[in-house]
């Protein structure tokens, strides 16, 4: 960032205050809740958390230093505020594929329009485009998710959201905009699949481990575990094993 564009101090030491100031309500909020699932918390929270970060980024502009806090991410859901018992619920399912191997994901969408004797009369598998359109109309999209590989494609992130609603939609309602109008206070629970997570799992496992998986720690319990007169014993045997055989000669 260039001088000109820099925060003042004066603005950083605002920010600051602005900290202090949902500091302090946060903690009022959280001393008068009625319940687990205050509103009231919940907004001194948000409050809380734009503060910070605001106060983050503009320390990091100005004195190029951070904070020690983490500010957390936009998939953190808000309470339940939904029916209690749902006579209707909806299914938000996404997930992401690369396509890694097109020739592998045209080849057997070919499969599939060879298999079609009711065929178009065009070969739309002879694109990436037309080949997934193929694939994704024949199979399942729980099938492709198990069989990714075979077709080509590698998983990305995914993630599963079960919202509740006070009664079903009506045929076609929400058709032209499906994803438009999902309230993150209805979602019931969800599910989230990313590699993020196994790097994280692995981060603290090669933190537990000292960085080598433990063989080192495991090395030296064996050596300890092995009894000491061990190799005296066996080269005593092999010495007597030797000599006999002299004796023979």
């Amino acid at each position: 960032m260039s001088d000109a564009a820099q925060p003042t101090a004066a603005e950083v030491r605002a920010a600051a205050e602005a900290v202090k100031t949902a500091l302090d309500r946060h903690l009022a909020a959280v001393e008068r809740r009625s319940g687990e699932e205050d509103p009231a918390v919940y907004d001194a929270f948000n409050e809380l958390a734009a503060a910070a970060e605001a106060y983050d980024e503009l320390l990091y502009d100005r004195y190029d230093e951070v904070t020690p806090f983490e500010i957390p991410g936009e998939d953190t859901l808000p309470p339940y505020t939904g029916p209690e018992e749902p006579s209707a619920l909806s299914v938000l399912i996404r997930r992401d594929y690369a396509v890694a191997e097109p020739q592998r994901l045209m080849a057997q969408a070919r499969r599939v329009e060879a298999a079609d004797e009711e065929g178009t009369g065009t070969e739309t598998s002879d694109t990436v485009h037309g080949a997934l359109g193929l694939l994704f109309g024949e199979f399942e999209p729980d099938e492709i998710a198990s069989r990714h590989k075979e077709f080509g494609l590698e998983e990305g992130d995914s993630t599963l959201w079960v919202t509740a609603a006070d009664e079903s939609a009506e045929p076609g309602e929400w058709l032209d905009a499906p994803f438009e109008q999902v309230d993150p206070q209805r979602v019931v629970c969800r599910f989230d699949v990313s590699a993020v997570f196994d790097e994280e799992f692995d981060d603290d496992e090669d933190d537990e481990d000292g960085g080598d998986g433990g063989l080192t720690e495991l090395e030296e319990d064996l050596d300890a575990d092995l009894d000491p007169d061990l190799d005296e014993d066996l080269d005593e045997d092999g010495a007597a094993a030797r000599l006999e055989a002299d004796r023979d000669r």
